[in-house]
């Protein structure tokens, strides 16, 4: 609106109704105080000690008066709550074609993961003109995602997901920081948000991907599901040790103690975090918990190579047939350096992924009690 600090550029759908609702409520909280700021001047020196005005007859009603200063403030209050509320709902509600982008806040930086699994550090890119959901989640203590230019700001809390979209209208680098106290190095915890047409954006995409023999989320899920040897217990059909995962994601999946849970991203989550919550009908508590053991970024790569075994949304791109994944494993043997495109977690995820620890997902990764089994 104006260039100074307190008004940053617009720079997606939502900071228009955003502004425009927040310079409404400025605009009559300044009306309103003018106006009981005046009226206190006027009845001071009106009935100032020493004025010959008229004292014995007092006002003690005014029904005009008095519906007046009650039902133009309750209008006008309605007006903000409905104003506001459909504001929340667009901005809680992002469009069923948004562009998912996974995000994981630790102190103090953010790592930013996108479909194809270009990954970046302290900064994210996003095309202009397609609405953006960002899939948050904290390692350690609580942060807040903001992005001033947006006028987009929400928690990101650890041990579960949590979401903000938005849809960037003009090309540009744009402000990114932590909004929620997190530590002695809090105020260094920021970034870039650079948005770019959907053609320099593609282009970005790939150029990131070719430079370092990027891997795709799906098929680091895939190496990782092999190298953790998920699949002794998780075949293409259910055995005695584990269910099948093929299909398992957006189902309805029926657990030991007679309930049901839908096998979406929160419960792929905890199923192969802390397997033993919730139990799969059939099965017992045999599968390790891997709280603590793994990275984020390998939970996400996880279960987006879960999703795509038989999912109706994600065609499968690597099935858990050894061929393919031998496939995988080659690529990656054949890469130098860090798989991971503007280097986010590059030590880390080399680390995880080259010398994982000898455990099995035993008997129910992921089952469907989001339990593991």
């Amino acid at each position: 609106m104006w260039n100074f600090p307190l008004a940053p550029d617009q720079a997606s759908t939502y900071a228009g109704p955003h502004d425009a609702l927040f310079y409404t409520i400025t605009a009559l909280t300044v009306l309103f105080t003018l106006i009981v700021f005046i009226a206190v001047i006027f009845l001071t020196v009106r009935y100032r000690r020493g004025t010959k005005v008229n004292r014995l007859d007092p006002v003690h009603e005014h029904l005009a008066l008095e519906l007046t200063w009650s039902i133009i403030p309750l209008i006008l209050a309605l007006g903000i709550f409905f104003w506001s509320t459909k504001n929340f709902i667009d901005v809680r509600t992002p469009p069923k074609d948004a562009m998912d982008i996974f995000v994981m806040g630790k102190q103090w930086m953010w790592h930013v993961q996108h479909p194809n699994g270009v990954r970046e550090n302290n900064s994210l890119h996003v095309p202009v003109g397609r609405p953006v959901r960002l899939i948050m989640i904290s390692q350690d203590v609580i942060h807040a995602f903001y992005i001033p230019e947006f006028r987009v700001q929400y928690m990101v809390v650890p041990g579960r997901y949590t979401y903000e979209w938005f849809q960037a209208t003009k090309p540009g680098t744009y402000h990114l920081f932590c909004n929620m106290y997190c530590g002695t190095q809090h105020a260094e915890m920021g970034g870039t948000v650079t948005a770019m047409s959907e053609r320099d954006y593609a282009q970005w995409l790939q150029n990131q991907g070719e430079s370092v023999g990027q891997l795709s989320s799906v098929e680091r899920g895939a190496l990782e599901f092999d190298q953790m040897k998920c699949n002794n217990c998780h075949t293409d059909h259910d055995t005695e040790r584990g269910p099948s995962l093929n299909g398992i994601a957006g189902t309805m999946r029926k657990m030991s103690n007679g309930s049901t849970v839908k096998a979406d991203l929160v419960y792929l989550r905890e199923s192969i975090l802390r397997p033993w919550d919730r139990l799969t009908a059939g099965y017992g508590p045999a599968m390790p918990m891997y709280q603590g053991e793994i990275s984020e970024e390998d939970v996400v790569s996880l279960i987006d190579y879960v999703a795509s075994l038989g999912s109706a949304q994600l065609k499968p791109q690597m099935a858990s047939d050894s061929r393919n994944l031998g496939t995988v494993s080659q690529k990656v043997r054949k890469e130098k350096q860090p798989r991971m495109a503007v280097g986010a977690l590059g030590s880390e995820e080399e680390k995880s992924m080259g010398n994982p620890k000898p455990r099995a997902l035993a008997v129910g990764s992921l089952a469907d009690d989001g339990k593991g089994r």
